[in-house]
Order: structure tokens, then C-alpha cells, then sequence
């Protein structure tokens, strides 16, 4: 099984890539993660945000693994402690399937990106910016693999 990380936006401050590298190279023997960047929607004055909203949406969808369970984050999703996503990581390697997390543009995931989602995560009640949101979830998602696999990184 692996991971797919797309993510809105390009170009991320090299204290994120860098810190996104750190947990993707830890996670890479127990779940590969692979982050791929999807170009904005124009926005600006005289645009649509809708529009650019539609054009992001179309992208993200493009960049689904095929066949694989798609969770989108959003902050209507519900949200897990770091023991109930690894329970929900184990869920997900039964079923064999690989996996794409999604992180929308500043208005969030388009309709037709949300509808095609299989869940909904929320990583709480605050708004995060998109960009710090990658390596939240990165650092989740290498936290719930230790859990599983029995390694010291999580200390609750």
C-alpha cells in the first residue's frame, strides 16, 4: 500500500518541505507517501473564486490513484486521536487499497472532489494554513504507523 499527499498549492517554505521530507523518509518502509502538487485556480480580482474552485477540483480528481480510497481533509470530516487513526490505517491496509489524502485551495475542496471521497478528516476546529497542513498530516500519519508497529516515536 501506499500514499498520495495532494495537496493544492506549489512551492512550499523550505521549513515545510523540509519537515515533510523528514517524516516522508521515516514513513517510506511502513507506508511509501508521495506528495503531489496541483496547481491553484486563478484568483484575484475580476475572477471567480468558484471558477477557480471548479479548475482545482478537476485537478485534484485527475491525480486520484486508481482504485484507491480517497480521504479528503475538511473540517466538517471527523476528526480522530492519534489511537483512532491508527486504527483507521489499519482499517485502511486491510482493504488493500492505495490512498490519497486531499487538502483543498483557500476555499476548501471543490463539491465534486467531496463527493468523490470515501471519508472526511478533520484535523480539528482550528484553521490551519494549507501549506502546514501537509506536514500535520505527515507527522499523523508516520505517529499512527509507529503506534501499529510498536515503535517508541508515540509516548501519550
Amino acid at each position: 500500500m501506499k500514499a498520495r499527499l495532494i495537496a493544492v498549492g506549489e512551492r512550499a517554505p523550505e521549513w515545510v518541505a523540509t519537515g515533510f521530507a523528514d517524516y516522508q523518509k521515516r514513513l517510506s518502509h511502513w507506508l511509501p507517501l508521495e506528495l503531489v502538487e496541483v496547481a491553484p485556480g486563478l484568483r484575484g480580482r475580476n475572477r471567480d473564486a468558484a471558477r477557480a474552485m471548479a479548475d482545482e477540483g478537476q485537478r485534484v480528481v485527475a491525480a486520484f490513484p486508481k482504485g484507491g480510497l480517497v480521504v479528503a481533509l475538511d473540517g466538517r470530516g471527523r476528526g480522530h486521536s492519534s489511537e483512532d487513526l491508527a486504527r483507521r490505517l489499519e482499517h485502511w491496509r486491510q482493504q488493500g487499497r492505495d490512498l490519497a489524502f486531499l487538502i483543498g485551495g483557500p476555499e476548501g475542496h471543490a463539491p465534486e472532489v467531496l463527493a468523490a471521497a470515501d471519508e472526511r478528516w478533520s484535523l480539528g476546529p482550528l484553521t490551519l494554513p494549507h501549506m502546514l497542513v501537509r506536514l500535520v498530516v505527515a507527522e499523523q500519519l508516520y505517529r499512527a504507523a509507529s503506534l501499529l508497529a510498536n515503535h517508541p516515536y508515540h509516548r501519550a
